[in-house]
């Protein structure tokens, strides 16, 4: 059994051990300690990196009840061996995990809304709430937290029987027995967790939401603490300051200036598309005058340059209202897109040919028999028009 120095001192960055035992995780050299500084991945919160000697340590990993640690090379068992982790990988760690238990009860004590799961990434953290969250609420949950971190409140550990916990106030049930080690900021929260939390909750910095959506029924709440709250400002700073820029606009005056583009935007493709139908009409009748022969029908197959999808399926609409027309219609840009029509006089099935150039080409699609399209031709548009001019040609003899 590993003894786990970060239950008790969570701030240990370097420590000397025994190597139990040393031997392969999953193809991969690996030791087991007498005692470890390094957290596995659980209850939400990654793993810890470092080094073992003059070895990484690539993967932290709780089996049973030793901690495996999964390394770049072998070490002899039964030799000591000094540790030290990544500490600013663990504080970010610390720093995300205790402001997951102020937020938490943040939103338990002002709104009995409890959190049901908690999950670290590497740039943000969420929680669960059981219940949907309002805007108010959550802004009233993170007012609330800060002033927990800028009281700047001791956390202590301590330890405590399954009995003894069942007397206790604890924001949550615990999920296992035994003896329970407890995580407490004095008159706000009493947790059993595991993870490893900064001593004082001045550590965490700020406690940021950076959004709030409905969740299965509650609300998934994404929030940043500390070092990644910085992070966040400076990237929001670069992102609003350059598109003030680009937009020559006050601050305040961000919101309608994009709102506005959004609207003339929409008005600007509506007016595209009428002029593309338009234009599309004229296009056919270039394309039907260039046409051959083949069958019977008059035949159209072509790289039509500076025109979109949508474009494309106008211009074949255009064309199969003319009698006895067949149509392939490829886009000059790669990966491409392909519409396949026929007039209703003429035999070839639109969506039966898409579906072979597909099994050709790739890409996806589908359609009807007299018009269907396709995208995701991973091929140069000319060889696309060349095999859909020999499918033609053996579907029309």
């Amino acid at each position: 059994m590993t003894r786990r120095i970060y239950y008790t001192d969570p701030a240990c960055r370097t420590f000397h051990a025994i190597i139990v035992r040393s031997f392969e995780y999953e193809g991969r050299p690996a030791v087991t300690l007498n005692q470890t500084a390094f957290y596995p991945t659980s209850g939400g919160q990654p793993f810890d990196v470092g080094r073992l000697g003059d070895v990484n340590v690539l993967d932290t990993i709780d089996v049973d009840d030793d901690v495996v640690h999964v390394l770049t090379g072998r070490l002899a068992e039964g030799s000591s061996v000094h540790g030290e982790i990544d500490w600013p990988r663990r504080f970010d760690h610390m720093q995300q995990h205790t402001g997951q238990h102020v937020l938490s009860a943040a939103f338990d004590r002002l709104f009995d809304n409890r959190t049901v799961s908690f999950h670290m990434g590497t740039d943000t953290s969420t929680i669960d709430l059981a219940r949907e969250a309002a805007a108010d609420e959550v802004e009233r949950a993170v007012d609330e937290s800060n002033r927990v971190v800028w009281n700047n409140c001791p956390i202590a550990i301590r330890f405590v029987s399954a009995a003894e916990a069942s007397r206790l106030p604890l924001r949550k049930d615990p999920t296992r027995g035994g003896t329970l080690r407890l995580i407490e900021i004095p008159d706000f929260d009493l947790s059993a967790c595991g993870g490893t939390h900064v001593s004082r909750t001045g550590e965490i910095g700020l406690i940021a939401v950076l959004a709030s959506e409905r969740f299965k029924g509650g609300s998934r709440v994404t929030f940043v603490c500390g070092h990644r709250a910085l992070r966040a400002l400076r990237d929001y700073r670069d992102a609003v300051s350059g598109t003030i820029r680009v937009l020559s606009v006050l601050p305040t005056e961000l919101p309608s200036a994009v709102e506005r583009l959004q609207v003339e935007g929409k008005d600007l493709r509506k007016t595209i598309g009428r002029l593309q139908d338009s234009l599309a009409v004229h296009e056919a009748a270039r394309l039907l005058n260039a046409a051959a022969t083949s069958g019977g029908l008059r035949v159209v197959i072509e790289v039509v340059e500076g025109w979109d999808a949508q474009g494309l399926k106008a211009i074949a609409s255009a064309l199969i209202a003319n009698q006895n027309v067949a149509a392939v219609l490829v886009s000059a840009t790669r990966p491409s897109f392909v519409v396949v029509a026929r007039s209703g006089d003429a035999s070839i099935d639109a969506n039966k040919t898409l579906r072979q150039l597909i099994e050709r080409f790739g890409g996806r699609g589908g359609g009807r028999a007299d018009l269907a399209q396709g995208g995701g031709f991973d091929a140069p548009p000319a060889a696309i028009v060349t095999v859909a001019r020999e499918m033609l040609t053996r579907a029309l003899v």
